[in-house]
């Protein structure tokens, strides 16, 4: 969702102020000594000397605003109104966006990368983890069970979890952290500048991420929450945890990117936030690669569809907001997060996660010469 922002009204004042009155008549005959032969009275000169006509008082106090003091008036006669520079991150200014492309680009391939080294170091320490399973497991028969105790619960319910639903907890847990900072009144204007995203703000990059964990709004927040966790188990089964992690943070910052270009392009800047940019790769990912899946609405379950007729539906709303500019939601992020999924699914797997070897490869050579000799043997074996 997109807030609106209120547009700033400068009021240039001028006046047209008349000439300086120059010194009498009467003075410059008195300053020379010789006598002037009489002249014709001077009717010009002489209505100057007596003032402007009844008619034209009246005229000139008509135009004279009762609100202007007459100090006021004096200033505006002696200069013009004052130059102001137009705000940052004017209109059409896509200069601007050099740096969030970058950073678009140099933070995808940092999230993959990290995805990566992940998987490869969760590979390796799977063997002492199987042994620790088995350790406490051991223990577990030994020590004597307590019933009623709190944290057997909630080890309980977090294995009954699926891997999806114990990736997004995480995810989760950090967006309700940030909408509760959005309710201390000292922290606003830190969550304004860090946590929207806004292409005439002087910060560009950081809030490109930050934003994409970020609500303002309970009922905002809930239904974002509701729809990664739906999909959270599809997503990260199809997927694996390190790939959707790598897949949800870089489609938060491309969705941000795409978010700038159409605000810039229209001239509507604003602030956004909220993840449902990174939602909708989600989503856009799930329907490309399971079209005939069936979906329902929350409050409406006994109307079914099928995936991809949901995603045509939501990729045509949101282009029509784009078009029609449509300020409600931010629709561009929107489009540019499910365009992303869809993306990723078709090409992206197979460009980047696929062809991720050769850097995983020098991961190892590098940790593996970092751990000697010892290393050595283990990396060999």
């Amino acid at each position: 969702m997109s807030w609106r922002s209120c547009s700033v009204l400068l009021r240039l004042c001028g006046g047209s102020g008349s000439g300086a009155r120059g010194p009498q008549p009467h003075s410059l005959q008195r300053r020379c000594g010789f006598k002037k032969a009489a002249r014709k009275p001077d009717t010009k000169r002489a209505e100057e000397e007596l003032g402007p006509a009844p008619s034209e008082l009246e005229a000139a106090a008509q135009r004279r605003s009762p609100a202007h003091s007459e100090p006021e008036a004096a200033a505006q006669r002696r200069s013009p109104a004052p130059h102001r520079d137009p705000p940052p991150g004017t209109p059409r200014n896509f200069g601007r966006l050099v740096r969030p492309l970058i950073f678009t680009v140099g933070f995808t391939g940092c999230s993959f990368g990290s995805a990566a080294i992940w998987q490869y170091e969760s590979l390796k320490s799977r063997v002492q983890s199987y042994f620790d399973e088995v350790k406490a497991d051991w223990l577990e028969k030994v020590r004597p069970q307590k019933r009623g105790d709190f944290r057997k619960e909630i080890n309980q319910w977090w294995s009954s979890l699926t891997e999806g639903q114990k990736t997004v907890s995480g995810i989760i847990a950090a967006n309700v952290a940030v909408f509760f900072c959005w309710k201390v009144p000292s922290l606003r204007r830190v969550m304004v500048q860090y946590f929207t995203s806004n292409p005439a703000s002087k910060t560009l990059c950081a809030p490109m991420l930050l934003s994409t964990f970020s609500h303002f709004s309970l009922f905002h927040l809930a239904a974002n929450m509701y729809v990664l966790w739906s999909f959270s188990s599809s997503a990260v089964s199809m997927l694996g945890r390190e790939q959707f992690m790598a897949v949800y943070l870089s489609a938060g910052v491309v969705s941000t990117m795409v978010s700038y270009l159409c605000k810039t392009a229209a001239g509507r800047l604003g602030p956004s936030l909220g993840a449902s940019g990174a939602i909708m790769t989600v989503l856009a990912a799930v329907c490309t690669k399971m079209p005939e899946a069936k979906l329902a609405i929350i409050f409406l379950p006994m109307f079914t569809f099928t995936a991809g007729n949901a995603l045509k539906a939501i990729v045509a709303m949101d282009t029509a907001g784009v078009v029609l500019g449509w300020r409600f939601f931010d629709h561009a992020a929107h489009l540019g997060g499910a365009m992303f999924g869809v993306w990723y699914i078709l090409f992206g797997h197979e460009l980047i996660w696929k062809n991720r070897e050769p850097f995983v490869k020098l991961w190892h050579d590098l940790r593996t010469r970092g751990g000697g000799a010892g290393g050595g043997a283990g990396g060999g074996a």
